[in-house]
């Protein structure tokens, strides 16, 4: 089969246009078939009919209190000056909550309302009401009544009713069955053995988590190879038991991707290419009249095509309402360029600072399932915008609920191992917090806090003239703003070489005879290196990869283990973390900043509380490279009273 090349750029709301014309063609129903389930087990099934009462609830008279079942006539005329009484078993039967009313009753007298004057004889002195105190037959619900609608997603508080109004099965729409086929030569399922190239399969089960969320029932096919004639007779295969197919990869132009090429012989594409970032390589199409969605390989591609084109599906095929995504308006903290002619969805982290919410972008890369994994929403720059500035108001899609998001610690600043344990051990004192840590460097974490943005940042700015830590940067950035240092940690920093130091790197001056890997302006451990290259006299120019920039310890560590760069200056837990060899440079001084109401703002008074815990120092001590003398004791404050001690 010749391979076909016809990407485009149509805008999503035309591609979902040409993408329904073309199943509308096909006949393809929405919704789609249905099944009789007991009711017993329709919990977040969706109804494809009304449904109606079998029984009455109550189906009988029934007793709401415990007492004596009387004629509420034969109590009138009972007064404090003149009591009536009953006999017991005759005038008043005993009775039960829930017992049936018996024959020629119509209320029910309380029991502490009825006072024993001798056995088998009771006084009171109020009159009852007809049908006090009794369920009437039908209170609830009348049998032939309609108590659900069609098209609703059945709760728990509805199988009840259903149970209550003798109600055994219930017609519902079919779950849709969306089959997903990985392809690719290079990926591997979990678990099996890896080698450079190859790639661990997990976007099916990735996607398969959304489908089941929306009510589909996912069916993984298995990895197809990059052959033509192989994913043929997978897609041929599979068409009969599906509603909708998912060919996962393989939905660009390049040589081996064979989709677009497949739908179009077998049946129609309306779409290959949508004017997004990510998510670009999408194809809408049909074979056989079902849908078949060539998804992008990447996890950030794949997400958003399903969202933007295979969530409107499920919902629809099951009779019900796409609910719109829940949206915030948000301020941006960095600044944000994007490309004229697509829209592009950047993903954010986000928490309440003061009056606030903001909202910090995270990585950009299509292929980062890491920024899928810590994402609170998803902000459009539409088509026609360049970007955002730093401080605009923007409009952000949640996708974590509201209240987890305001019960967030921001954090900005100087990455550090130990705030992931942090993170962790936040959660595990105080189940309604998450930390939200974005590392962007001492020097711009400082700026967070000065401009409200972040709760905390994590600095360790050495100053040159003082050799002072932190200090003389804060007074600095945030002038006369009220602020707080408490300590963290000290830490080693060191140069990262690889296991057994092969070219017997002894210090920062033999950074002149290796590949290096550095850290991004304004980090304390590029300030460090800065200084000590500067004492050394050794020109940056002279040191290859000094350009190079990569955002945490743990990238930097990454870059020597792959065997890219031969070393990189970084903290001694990192080189531990991946096997690394350690060349000690400086101790330095972690701390976090806190500033204005630090006093009255939980978010920071939770994380004091947690870095003082001995759990948390005992696992931060056994990372290696740490000396927590001083954690959470406060170094400096410039207003007066020092830090509250827990």
């Amino acid at each position: 089969m010749k391979r076909t090349v016809f990407l485009e750029d149509v805008p999503v709301e035309a591609a979902r246009e040409r993408f329904d014309a073309l199943l509308a063609e096909t006949g393809w129903s929405m919704p789609g078939g249905t099944e009789e389930v007991p009711a017993a087990e329709a919990t977040g099934r969706v109804t494809a009919g009304p449904v109606y009462a079998a029984l009455s609830s109550p189906h009988y008279h029934a007793a709401a209190m415990d007492g004596f079942a009387v004629r509420a006539a034969g109590t009138f005329g009972a007064a404090e000056t003149s009591p009536r009484r009953l006999r017991v078993d005759e005038d008043a039967l005993p009775v039960d909550t829930g017992d049936p009313l018996p024959a020629g009753t119509d209320a029910v007298l309380m029991v502490e309302d009825a006072a024993a004057v001798e056995p088998g004889l009771i006084e009171i002195i109020k009159p009852c009401v007809p049908w006090q105190h009794v369920r009437t037959m039908g209170e609830d619900i009348v049998a032939t009544e309609m108590i659900l609608p069609a098209g609703h997603r059945i709760r728990p508080v509805d199988l009840g009713g259903l149970l209550a109004a003798g109600v055994g099965s219930v017609r519902v729409y079919q779950r849709p069955r969306v089959v997903l086929i990985p392809t690719g030569d290079e990926v591997v399922p979990p678990g099996a053995p890896l080698v450079p190239g190859s790639v661990i399969e997990f976007n099916s089960r990735m996607l398969g988590g959304f489908l089941a969320e929306w009510g589909a029932e996912p069916v993984y096919g298995s990895i197809v190879p990059d052959d033509r004639e192989r994913l043929e007779r997978a897609l041929t295969g599979v068409l009969a038991g599906a509603d909708l197919v998912l060919i996962l990869a393989g939905s660009s132009a390049g040589r081996e991707d064979y989709t677009a090429g497949l739908v179009g012989k077998l049946g129609r594409v309306a779409v290959h290419g949508v004017a997004t970032r990510p998510g670009k390589p999408v194809i809408l199409g049909e074979v056989a009249g079902k849908p078949v969605v060539g998804v992008p390989g990447y996890p950030g591609s794949a997400a958003l095509a399903l969202e933007l084109f295979v969530r409107p599906l499920v919902y629809r095929r099951q009779g019900l309402w796409e609910p719109p995504p829940v949206r915030v308006e948000a301020s941006l903290t960095r600044k944000t360029v994007s490309v004229l002619g697509v829209d592009e969805f950047i993903r954010v982290k986000m928490g309440r600072v003061g009056d606030k919410l903001v909202a910090t972008p995270l990585a950009r890369g299509a292929g980062l399932v890491g920024s899928l994994m810590r994402a609170d929403g998803l902000l459009l720059v539409p088509r026609d915008r360049e970007g955002f500035p730093a401080g605009q108001t923007v409009a952000v899609n949640l996708v974590r609920t509201l209240a987890e998001i305001e019960e967030t610690t921001v954090i900005a600043g100087s990455h550090d191992i130990a705030l992931d344990l942090l993170g962790s051990w936040l959660r595990r004192r105080f189940p309604q917090a998450t930390l939200s840590s974005a590392h962007v460097g001492s020097l711009a974490g400082l700026l967070a806090v000065a401009r409200g943005e972040a709760h905390l940042a994590g600095t360790h700015l050495l100053d040159e003239e003082s050799g002072e830590y932190n200090v003389g940067y804060v007074r600095r950035v945030l002038a006369d703003q009220k602020a707080v240092l408490v300590n963290l940690a000290y830490r080693e920093q060191g140069l990262l070489v690889a296991p057994d130091n092969p070219l017997g790197i002894a210090g920062l001056a033999d950074l002149a005879r290796v590949r290096f890997v550095n850290r991004q302006r304004g980090a304390g451990t590029r300030v460090l290196l800065d200084h000590r290259l500067k004492q050394l006299g050794l020109d940056p120019a002279r040191i290859e990869g000094y350009g190079r920039e990569e955002f945490t310890h743990m990238a930097v560590a990454a870059a020597v283990a792959s065997g890219s760069a031969d070393a990189g200056l970084g903290i001694r837990a990192a080189a531990r973390a991946l096997g690394l060899d350690f060349v000690p440079v400086a101790e330095e001084r972690y701390d976090l900043l806190a500033g204005g109401g630090y006093r009255e703002t939980p978010y920071i008074q939770r994380v004091l509380t947690v870095i003082r815990d001995p759990g948390f120092q005992k696992d931060v001590l056994a990372l290696g490279g740490y000396d927590l003398r001083d954690c959470g004791k406060v170094m400096w404050e410039n207003c007066g009273a020092g830090f509250p001690e827990p």
